[in-house]
């Protein structure tokens, strides 16, 4: 096996199957990638780390490698080969339940200014979750598991799954964290096979949802605060913590965790991630 140069500032985060075999990783952009060849197979080194961070912050030991031990994930776009919220609406104006002109001209506005970092979180939720408090739980049971399958697993990203399924192989602890509503994020997470999820949260009173948000929305500063309430529920820290997101959106978590990961950025966060030095990979 070709070794890294233990004086070099870089060092490798190195992942295998237990069997050695090699598993398909995410491309990584730039040079911050190498092949590793021992006998008939291949180790992929996944991404880079400075070699004081090797030294210093992993703390979780595989296969005599040192892993991160807790991961997070955004989940639009990063994830998934697009956005659950948007797509939510667009299958609501298709099933004929909101209007079709009004509903599709905000939604792409709501949107637009999500990309663009202008987003007011309230005022989009009160559009967005208006459709949960016009409808019986029943019924909104029964669209979500259609829009399950006809908008979400069909953009459920393959080379995701495999990053989960080896972060989940090395004992880390796999946390979602979305500003997109629990109603519907829960079941995709399940699908995702990762039990903690941290959301946005739909108020529900007696049985129903009132259209109005319950506690903090879970986005940009707000997506810290609510994660700080679920490092202190559960007793653990960001001590050695990766973040995987593609939004400029999520600088503020991203500044926090020991290991930022950029997916497939926007143009903010490339430039942003560029100038750190952090890993870019796709997942596309």
């Amino acid at each position: 096996m070709h070794k890294v140069n233990p004086d070099s500032p870089i060092n490798a985060f190195v992942t295998a199957n237990e069997s050695g075999n090699a598993l398909s990783l995410p491309k990584i952009r730039g040079d911050h990638s190498e092949i590793y060849e021992s006998n008939s197979h291949l180790t992929s080194v996944c991404f880079t780390l400075s070699l004081s961070f090797f030294k210093t912050k992993l703390v979780t030991t595989f296969k005599g490698l040192q892993y991160l031990a807790l991961t997070i994930f955004d989940l639009d776009n990063t994830l998934l080969g697009g956005d659950s919220d948007y797509l939510w609406g667009e299958f609501l104006i298709e099933q004929g339940v909101v209007d079709e002109v009004s509903y599709e001209r905000e939604n792409q506005r709501f949107y637009l200014e999500y990309r663009q970092g202008t987003l007011d979180i309230l005022e989009f939720l009160n559009f967005q979750l208006r459709p949960l408090a016009a409808h019986d739980p029943d019924q909104l049971h029964e669209w979500r598991e259609r829009f399950m399958d006809e908008k979400i697993r069909p953009i459920i990203l393959p080379a995701a799954l495999e990053l989960i399924a080896s972060h989940r192989n090395k004992g880390n602890t796999l946390v979602v964290i979305t500003a997109t509503n629990r109603f519907i994020t829960e079941p995709i997470t399940k699908i995702l096979n990762i039990d903690n999820l941290i959301a946005t949260e739909p108020e529900m009173i007696n049985g129903r949802y009132t259209g109005r948000v319950d506690g903090i929305p879970c986005f940009r500063e707000g997506k810290v605060r609510r994660l700080n309430e679920w490092l202190k529920t559960n007793g653990t820290n960001l001590a050695a913590s990766s973040f995987y997101s593609d939004s400029h959106n999520d600088l503020p978590l991203l500044e926090l965790v020991t290991y930022p990961v950029a997916v497939d950025p926007d143009e903010t966060l490339a430039q942003h991630a560029e100038i750190k030095g952090w890993p870019i990979i796709s997942l596309r």
